[in-house]
């Protein structure tokens, strides 16, 4: 998953988000940071660049994931960690960033409470969420083929997963919960690009945990090329383009104690 998942999905729909949210931590000039839910490193990498003086930590849950980032950013410290219990000390970051990661977290207050934990008196938590699947143009063929491929059970975890955390509301009252203050909410709208709709198929229904749900209900290669079929009909043949639409939180941990 973790190579199919950078060759296939990094380029087209994760690197502009890692390219913007890298110049905005930039902008805050932090001296340690933290990454969670780093993923194959492609929002590390950005931030190596972006701010070399900085002390970098980089963490995932997946420890292929860890592995396979460890190679590709070496400009960070690696380590595997749940972000229910980071295994870091009280105060010890100036900045959390997280890209796309919330979304997965299974107590999103909880996951919000450590992060504070970690943070410095000041320090600040950015991060970034995806907007409702229609406001995605690759997510939303993506579904389309999927449901052309399962009619009568169609997977659910693109809409219910990575896209079911669009409500704003919801993710300022949890940062509420977990004793951190939203300062900013920002929706950024930026295109991306892949060579084709194949390789975007073949990046979701391979490189994410959509492919398990896949392998449950069918034969995996079959449903991709169906998938690919109706991706080509929406998007075009040859190099494919989509708009996609995400929010960048800043929060700022509370003063005082929970």
């Amino acid at each position: 998953m973790p190579e199919a998942y950078e060759r296939w999905l990094v380029p087209a729909v994760f690197r502009p988000f890692a390219v913007d949210l890298a110049r905005r931590t930039a902008r805050l000039a932090p001296r340690r940071v933290l990454e969670i839910a780093a993923g194959t490193g492609v929002l590390t990498r950005e931030l190596a660049a972006a701010i070399p003086e900085a002390q970098l930590t980089a963490t995932d849950l997946n420890a292929a994931m860890v592995k396979f980032g460890s190679r590709e950013a070496p400009g960070a410290a690696w380590q595997q960690a749940d972000v229910l219990h980071l295994p870091f000390a009280v105060e010890q970051f100036d900045l959390v960033v997280c890209q796309f990661g919330v979304m997965f977290f299974p107590d999103k207050p909880a996951a919000f409470r450590e992060v504070r934990r970690v943070l410095a008196p000041g320090g600040k938590l950015l991060f970034s969420i995806w907007g409702t699947v229609d406001t995605h143009g690759f997510a939303a063929a993506l579904l389309a083929g999927v449901k052309r491929a399962f009619p009568n059970d169609p997977p659910t975890f693109i809409a219910a997963v990575p896209h079911g955390y669009a409500e704003v509301d919801q993710a300022v009252a949890d940062l509420a919960a977990g004793g951190l203050d939203c300062l900013s909410v920002e929706p950024v709208t930026l295109d991306g690009g892949s060579p084709s709709a194949a390789d975007i198929a073949a990046g979701f229904c391979t490189g994410t945990p959509l492919r398990a749900a896949i392998e449950d209900r069918g034969d995996l290669a079959e449903t991709t090329m169906i998938v690919s079929a109706e991706i080509t009909a929406r998007l075009g043949d040859g190099p494919v383009t989509a708009t996609m639409t995400a929010y960048v939180i800043e929060a700022q941990r509370c003063a005082g104690d929970l």
